[in-house]
């Protein structure tokens, strides 16, 4: 964007190249925060607003070389609309940010975030990716994030350098036209060779949204691509995913709810997510390969080298890197039988993981030392039941479901038993031996 004049009088602004197809009133959000959109509603309604000296809307779409006409007017508040103040960064700091770019350009800088690192500040979280961002800061605008990865996930991370191209990549990555590769480490071998996990994902009640489970009735829908890449006897496997959605932590959820949780993600996978021997305890997933569209039009294509303790445990386990093949087009093909196994598998686990939540909700929410879940409160006095046998629910009939109805999916209850809906939709084939 280049200027002539100043506020005091008619202004005129080339719009630049980062701006082409940006709605005007966008365009003002992004170069003068301090005129209210009340105001520029008003200058385009009392035609005060020309594009190349034709009248133009709020809505009025913006191609670049086009000249803007802006009437005085709309100062800023003292503070209001000032660009963010950048940070001091320690040398420390500098050296990391530095460190982690893989490749940068006018338009965008991508990185290899390590694991542990967040991508976004919380509560009581100093060090971020966001934090680092004024080390990349030049005379242009600060960089921002157009998407994000789980603090302890490693690998690819792009970052906008305009606002321009902030929306430009944004809606790639809304419109699922950005290709994104994880590597990953699984207990245990998936059955099916390749497949695809299709799991609605919703935020876990009494988890502050913090975890997510599968919730088939009221979850947002979610699909992975999942392909098996080598296996190390039956403990575990290196799989690529493909995720066609982006739901929070898509990919942990539904390893887990297949049975195979990410190595190192005791959040989902419980203590059964950690390997014996010299395999860390670090989450083994890796953001391994970026293709998206760039502002000029040709794919930026990245890929991003295994953080150390992901290597590691590779050579470990026997997998070579150089088996990592590129995810095959096309959709995966399942059968009935795949179906089923996967489905058993699903429940078994979900079952499992949730044992201890419908325990803590028939309590009450507290349990006494030595009462095992038992329910608290009874009269003094009265049987507790037998001792051996099937629970029963409050109707004294087994909670188990019959085979082949579908119960409501539910807290306490595993969304996609053995009877209802499968776990996922895998394609067929058994994994294939180590290379």
């Amino acid at each position: 964007m280049s200027r002539a004049d100043n506020s005091d009088s008619v202004r005129q602004f080339t719009v630049g190249h980062d701006d082409e197809g940006v709605r005007l009133d966008r365009w003002f959000k992004r170069h003068l925060p301090q005129v209210g959109f009340a105001m520029v509603s008003r200058w385009a309604r009392t035609g005060q607003l020309r594009v190349d000296g034709k009248r133009a809307d709020v809505d009025t779409r913006l191609s670049a070389g086009q000249v803007l006409r802006v009437p005085p007017g709309g100062e800023a508040k003292p503070g209001l609309g000032a660009p963010r103040p950048r940070r001091e960064l320690t040398e420390e700091e500098i050296a990391l940010a530095d460190s982690m770019v893989l490749t940068q350009d006018r338009a965008a800088i991508v990185l290899n975030k390590p694991p542990g690192l967040a991508t976004q500040g919380g509560s009581g979280m100093k060090e971020h990716v966001d934090g680092l961002l004024d080390a990349y800061v030049d005379k242009g605008p600060r960089p921002r994030l157009v998407h994000r990865l789980d603090k302890d996930t490693s690998g690819v991370l792009l970052i906008a350098r305009t606002p321009g191209s902030a929306s430009f990549f944004s809606k790639r990555f809304s419109g699922r036209t950005a290709k994104k590769i994880y590597w990953a480490l699984v207990v245990g071998v998936p059955s099916i060779n390749d497949g695809m996990i299709e799991l609605p994902i919703a935020k876990q009640p009494g988890t502050g949204g913090e975890k997510m489970h599968v919730d088939e009735e009221g979850g947002q829908s979610a699909r992975t691509r999942y392909r098996v890449l080598d296996r190390a006897g039956n403990r575990a496997a290196w799989v690529e995913l493909h995720p066609l959605t982006g739901r929070t932590h898509q990919l942990r959820v539904h390893m887990a709810a297949i049975g195979h949780p990410i190595v190192g993600d005791g959040k989902y996978g419980g203590q059964e997510a950690f390997l014996s021997g010299t395999i860390s305890r670090k989450m083994h997933l890796h953001a391994r390969r970026l293709i998206i569209e760039h502002p000029d039009g040709t794919p930026l294509d990245v890929t991003a080298p295994l953080p150390e303790h992901f290597a590691n445990s590779m050579a470990s386990l026997g997998f070579d890197e150089a088996d990592g093949a590129e995810l095959p087009e096309g959709p995966a093909v399942f059968g009935k039988e795949d179906e089923k196994r996967v489905a058993k598998a699903h429940a078994k686990q979900y079952r499992k993981e949730r044992r201890g939540e419908r325990r803590s909700r028939r309590d009450g929410g507290a349990e006494r030392p030595g009462s095992r879940g038992k329910p608290s409160g009874k009269p003094a006095g009265k049987p507790s039941g037998p001792k051996a046998g099937p629970r029963k629910a409050a109707t004294g009939k087994p909670v188990a479901a019959k085979p082949g109805v579908r119960k409501p999916a539910g807290p306490g209850r595993p969304a996609g038993g053995a009877g209802g809906k499968p776990a996922g939709r895998p394609s067929g084939g058994a994994p294939r031996g180590k290379r």
